[in-house]
């Protein structure tokens, strides 16, 4: 996204992350790009009739007349805009006996992958949340001698590129052939299974921006197979981080790939930020006027378009952060929040815990 869409997302997503339902009463809805937009009317028509049923009326009301809002505002569109839409709902009133239902939408600057319904006492922000960060890509590749999928993991975004099923036959077999022949016949197609996934795999990852390492998983002993008989190219291979066992290959292997690598995922983002730190204090002591920290100095460094990363620690106001991440939207910026707990974390802590790491020298 460009910075004009990357701010005006941010703007939209602090909005709506400051109101409050008294219930669960405000409505979130994810339409995907190039779902049917008649069929979520449909959806949220039928929702209406079940709201129907909440037993509380203030609430009942309020969720019946969101969606009511919904509806009307979905019509407004003759198809599904390209990249999805966001739709938001709900008594945004923060007084008591007062009612204020009001709805909103975007149209985000990145594909919506997920078809979602909810109600709740906050808006459903975070698929919007994940489009704003910097996120990292990984490449993933599930495999057995059934079937190959090749995906990526972005943020929490898990996407299916491809999926490719094999020849190979079972391990028995009817009529004249002998064993050593049809072992033969077996090994020769598993073979060419695993080129065909390593083609895909490395035209689709060598090319790819931002691809900070690839996680390889799946049933058997398939797996250390294909990584083995040097099908991929040596280029992804030094990215491989690791190799997990998996019960399924498929979309269920993909998410599963996911969930069992969040030890290689937490280990990659320590030592991203490790690097990170380890280039401020280096700079801090050799060429300190390559460096900025503390809250006034950062600030003017900022506003003078002089800072390339904005360095902000955990331990930070919320709100003042968002100030921040919209602040470096306008200069091109990139904004990297660390913790506070680590060694060079509680130093940055120390001296303020806002630094930049400069374009040009300021002082």
């Amino acid at each position: 996204m460009n910075t004009k869409q990357r701010k005006k997302l941010l703007r939209f997503i602090r909005e709506l992350d400051q109101y409050r339902g008294r219930h669960t009463e405000l409505v979130s809805i994810y339409i995907p790009q190039g779902y049917d937009i008649i069929k979520i009317i449909q959806h949220v028509q039928q929702e209406q009739g079940t709201a129907s049923n909440i037993k509380d009326k203030t609430n009942r009301n309020n969720v019946i007349d969101s969606l009511e809002k919904i509806v009307r505002h979905l019509r407004l569109f003759k198809k599904t805009p390209e990249n999805g839409l966001a739709v938001f709902a709900g008594n945004i009133s923060d007084k008591e006996n007062k009612t204020n239902i009001q709805v909103f939408s975007i149209e985000p600057p990145e594909p919506i992958q997920l078809r979602t319904y909810r109600c709740d006492q906050t808006f459903l922000l975070d698929p919007l949340k994940d489009m704003i960060e910097e996120k990292d890509i990984y490449g993933l590749i599930v495999i057995d001698n059934r079937e190959g999928n090749i995906g990526t993991l972005k943020g929490t975004m898990i996407k299916e590129i491809k999926r490719l099923t094999s020849d190979v036959p079972g391990k028995t077999t009817k009529g004249g052939y002998s064993q050593q022949r049809y072992a033969r016949i077996r090994e020769l197609a598993a073979k060419d299974f695993h080129k065909k996934i390593a083609e895909v795999a490395n035209k689709e990852f060598l090319t790819m921006e931002h691809l900070k390492g690839v996680i390889v998983g799946g049933p058997g002993p398939t797996k250390e197979t294909f990584l083995d008989g040097g099908y991929l190219n040596n280029e992804i291979k030094k990215k491989i981080l690791g190799v997990k066992d998996l019960s399924y290959t498929g979309e269920f292997g993909l998410k599963e790939l996911v969930e069992k690598s969040k030890d290689l995922l937490a280990e990659q983002a320590s030592v991203k930020e490790k690097e990170l730190l380890d280039r401020f204090f280096t700079l801090l002591a050799k060429d300190s006027r390559k460096v900025v920290y503390g809250k006034e100095k950062t600030l003017k460094a900022l506003d003078m378009s002089a800072v390339e990363i904005l360095i902000l620690s955990d331990d930070l106001d919320d709100n003042l952060v968002e100030d921040l991440e919209i602040k470096a939207v306008d200069y091109g910026t990139a904004v990297e929040v660390v913790s506070s707990e680590t060694e060079m974390g509680n130093q940055l802590k120390e001296l303020g815990s806002i630094a930049g790491i400069l374009r040009f020298e300021v002082y």
